[in-house]
């Protein structure tokens, strides 16, 4: 799964969509999922990484981070590939 490349995202959680026109706005951990995704990351490498980062339990991650997948491609944010 990759963020679209035309996807603006800002250091303090503004996210635009230019396709849609729509704009959101995402927590921190949100910042560096979309951040990781960027850079290649599979869903091993940003669950260590946010896991260690913000003392998170495996399950809320893996609850966490499905749901938020899912609202990122409803939202047309991301491709899977």
């Amino acid at each position: 799964m990759k963020i679209k490349p035309n996807i603006a995202v800002s250091d303090s959680g503004f996210v635009f969509n230019p396709d849609t026109g729509e704009s959101f706005t995402v927590n921190p951990i949100g910042v560096d999922i979309i951040n990781y995704l960027k850079d290649n990351k599979n869903t091993g490498e940003i669950s260590t990484q946010i896991r260690q980062k913000y003392n998170v339990e495996q399950p809320t991650f893996e609850k966490d981070f499905d749901d938020f997948v899912g609202l990122m491609l409803n939202y047309s944010l991301v491709i899977n590939d």
